[in-house]
């Protein structure tokens, strides 16, 4: 197959598009054929040396969407040409508030998506919500999960609770807002921008403040009703 490969850290130069072998899924795993992935900031990290653990060569991207290729021994219900979105989150555990010692982001360790195929455990292979594309469906695993556990399990945002969001903008942040504007929550944004704090708005946002401001704290607490927010999401 085709892939992406990083061989020594540095430049985008690095990144090389190279044949590599065909992985083939193992009891419990699946190969995944991409149609698309995406990229994070993780991505960036890891090719500029910026991450911890960073072992070469490498297949990077934890994001992607695709249709199931190959299907190893017990491997549970999963058809091979089956539509899936990835789940990044290798070997989360039992606890679905805090990752176990095995927990692992799809990139590296493992070799990720920026490639034609992938192995993923079954259980990481989603099926893919019928009315997303390939591409809408490959960008939200890694920055949606991570505002998700943020704001229903570990915040556990209730309907009117006030909550800011900060640096809204970024993939998590943007996922955060729309995700508690979701549950019924009043949400407040912060920005050094106030064309992305207009944009919020428009999206739902009861207010907001530019960072950059001096004294941006005290106006944070009057918009929130003079209590300040009940939970901020950084």
């Amino acid at each position: 197959m085709k892939a992406i490969v990083l061989h020594e850290t540095g430049g985008p130069a690095n990144l090389r598009f190279e044949e590599v072998p065909d992985p083939h899924p193992g009891p419990g795993e699946v190969v995944v054929r991409v149609a698309a992935a995406a990229l994070n900031h993780r991505d960036v990290w890891i090719r500029t040396g910026r991450y911890a653990g960073i072992k070469l060569p490498i297949i990077l991207g934890s994001d992607g969407a695709g249709r199931v290729e190959a299907v190893g021994p017990d491997a549970g219900p999963i058809a091979i040409g089956s539509e899936v979105v990835i789940n990044p989150s290798l070997n989360w555990g039992d606890d679905q508030r805090v990752q176990s010692p095995d927990y692992r982001i799809l990139g590296l360790p493992d070799n990720g998506t920026y490639a034609q195929l992938v192995k993923v455990p079954a259980a990481n292979a989603v099926p893919k919500p019928a009315a997303l594309s390939m591409e809408e469906a490959a960008a939200l695993p890694l920055a949606a999960l991570t505002a998700y556990r943020a704001v229903v399990t570990r915040a556990e945002v209730q309907p009117s609770e006030a909550v800011l969001v900060t640096g809204i903008g970024g993939g998590v942040a943007l996922f955060a807002f729309l995700i508690a504007r979701a549950l019924g929550a009043r949400v407040f944004v912060t920005s050094g921008s106030i064309d992305k704090i207009a944009k919020a708005k428009t999206l739902g946002a009861e207010g907001g403040v530019n960072y950059a401001e001096s004294g941006w704290e005290k106006k944070v607490q009057q918009l929130c009703g003079g209590s300040g927010p009940d939970v901020a999401i950084d």
